[in-house]
Order: C-alpha cells, then structure tokens, then sequence
C-alpha cells in the first residue's frame, strides 16, 4: 500500500513538474544577468522587496491549516456572485480612435486596455477560464465579454508578474504569431520564451528603469511589495512591479499586485500627478495585508500617488480570498467618500474616457445579497 502511494505522488509530481503552464525559471545567461540587479539577494538566491524580510515575517504569522480550512469552509457567502454580473459589449471601432484623452477598458479583475495617443497597451491578460494551472481550479466568474479574437491590434502588453491571475499561458499562445511586443519585470520573459514568444519581441526592466520611448510613451517600470513564482512556495526567481505610462499630456499608473508601503510616495513624487490610477483593491486579507492592500491602504495609495482618478482593479471576476465578491468595491467607496476620491467604476467592457465625468453607476449594489 505504501509503495502504490508513493508511486501516485511520484508521478503526480511529475505531472506537476512537467505542466506547461508552469513556465520556466529564469537559468543560465539570463539568469546569471538578472542576478546583478540590486534586488537580488545572492544570500536568499531570490528577488526581495523593499524590507527583504517582509514575506518571512508575513508567513510566520500565519498558520496554513487553520487558513487552508477558511478557505474551505469559511469566508464570506458570497464569494461568488449568485448571477452573471452586468457588462458592456464594447465599442472597439470607436476605442482605436485617436484621442487627446486616455481610453481604456476594464475586462475584470486586472486585465483592463488603455488608448494613449493612439497606441494600445494591454495589461495582465487573463482570458481563460481559470486562472491556475488546471482550468478546474480558480474558475471565473463569467466569460470575458470580448474573446481575443475580438480585441483590436495590442501593440504592448505589460506584465506585472508572473502568478496566474496575472499571466496566463492560454492568452500568452495567442499573441505568439502576433506582432504586439511584451514588457516585463526582470526575469519574467523567461516564461514567455517557453512559451514560444520570439525573443526580439521581449523587453525586461529592473525597478526605475524605462524604455528611452514607445512610440513618443515613456513606460516605467517601477517597485511592488509582492512576491512571485508559479511551482508553489520557490519562488521569488522573478521580480514583481507595477507600471508607470507618461505621455505627453497625461499619465496613468498600475500597481499591479501590492501591499502598502513607500513606494506609492516615491513614484508620486517622481511622476506624479497621474491622469488615472488603476489600483489593487480586492483579493485582500489581514493575513496576507503585506502582500495586498486592504481598501483604506488601496484609498491612501492613491492620494500618495497624486492620483486624479481611481479605478479599482483585481477584483470581481475570481475568487481568491475570503471576503464577498462585492466587499472591495463597498469598502473603497466608503474611504473615497472619507477623502474625496473621484472614483470610477466601470461595468465589464464599459469604455471609459479620462476626461469622462464620474457619473458611474455602483452597479454591484443592487447584486449583494441581504447578508451584504
């Protein structure tokens, strides 16, 4: 019985091991390159944050049975929304359209497109079915409301890093026999080239560095406090960031996945004031706060930033915490209220222009459930 066991986890590992949508480590050349970036520890053999020990700290704290059974058996209960949730099927004639003004479209969780002077850049593209390795794992909650096939020309697309609700193997095959170019955090093009995606067509930034200029665009890349990785806990191989897009009249800013701390009032003060911010706002916990901010941190962020508009992102299409699915979208409309935050709040495929005037519909109310 023991042998028989130990055979099924074997080849199971291997199954897991051999799973494409793993992607590959960075190794080698590439490898040794990255190493001299300054947020590399040669001690760890990892990329670290800020405070290098933070995730230790963070990880100390927790107790994985007791969470694993939260997850399992408690939470919210609503985590998943009862009905499909309102969306737009949108206009994409009419978003290619050149503007003076920053256009963009939220597809849910933090896959959103945004038109700044005419150039299309899309940001962490999740259309499959699931955001994990096996698509019966982490299902979303509605088909994305345009398919890839329907998307216009992308002429970037910018990871923030490389877990699966951010990078997904699936989209990425798409854009193999495309010409849209992909930029990235240190390491991260390692996964693409696996993937079949030419290497003249990846770019990868350290933290603060930037392309000279994407056609008349400066894009930074700049810090996160996260962690990366896709074979479970060895991880941190890649860096994580989030993304800071000048153009000539008006910028905007993506945070991808963070948690609070400095770097949202260093950026500000570099590049500041922002057109747009587009802000982690969901999947949060007081668990895990150092790796995802809470709403009132998400609130604070922006104003740190010297935002002039916020736009919640990494929620309402995945559950992957333990609150309600409507909670983050209840509980930033509270803070921005408190602090005179012009928020948008956009339904799935809504065109939004920046210079539009808040008028959004908090369209998920009418969705929460009496225990809301």
């Amino acid at each position: 019985m023991r042998q028989i066991r130990a055979l099924v986890i074997f080849l199971l590992s291997i199954t897991l091991w051999q799973c494409r949508a793993f992607g590959k480590d960075p190794h080698g050349d590439h490898l040794e390159k990255i190493k001299k970036s300054t947020h590399y520890d040669p001690e760890r053999d990892q990329f670290v944050n800020r405070r290098p020990d933070v995730l230790e700290k963070m990880r100390e704290e927790q107790n994985f049975f007791s969470l694993l059974t939260k997850f399992l058996f408690g939470g919210g209960k609503e985590r998943r929304p009862k009905e499909r949730l309102p969306e737009i099927k949108p206009d994409l004639k009419e978003f290619v359209k050149p503007s003076e003004h920053i256009k963009f479209i939220w597809f849910g969780h933090s896959t959103f497109i945004v038109n700044i002077q005419g150039k299309i850049l899309l940001f962490d593209p999740v259309f499959s079915g699931s955001a994990a390795p096996f698509s019966f794992m982490v299902k979303r909650f509605q088909d994305a409301v345009v398919s890839l096939e329907e998307l216009p020309n992308v002429d970037y697309i910018l990871i923030s890093h490389d877990h699966y609700d951010h990078l997904d193997l699936e989209t990425i095959e798409f854009f193999k026999q495309k010409q849209t170019k992909f930029i990235t955090p240190l390491g991260v093009s390692s996964h693409l080239k696996d993937w079949g995606i030419a290497e003249d067509r990846l770019l990868e930034l350290d933290w603060w560095q930037s392309t000279d200029s994407v056609d008349g665009l400066k894009i930074v890349c700049t810090p996160s406090q996260h962690f990366s990785g896709r074979r479970g806990m060895n991880g941190n191989h890649t860096l994580w960031a989030s993304w800071t897009v000048l153009g000539k009249t008006e910028r905007f800013y993506f945070s991808g996945d963070s948690g609070y701390d400095t770097h949202f009032k260093e950026i500000g003060n570099a590049y500041g004031p922002f057109t747009l911010t587009f802000l982690e706002n969901g999947q949060y916990n007081p668990m895990w706060r150092a790796v995802h901010s809470m709403p009132e941190e998400t609130a604070q962020a922006h104003l740190d930033l010297k935002g002039e508009k916020l736009v919640p992102v990494h929620w309402g299409m995945f559950d992957l915490s333990l609150h309600n699915w409507y909670e983050p979208a209840e509980e930033l409309e509270k803070y921005a209220k408190e602090k005179n935050i012009d928020l948008l709040t956009p339904k799935f495929g809504q065109m939004v222009s920046s210079q539009t005037p808040n008028a959004w519909e908090r369209w998920w109310k009418s969705l929460m459930g009496t225990d809301g």
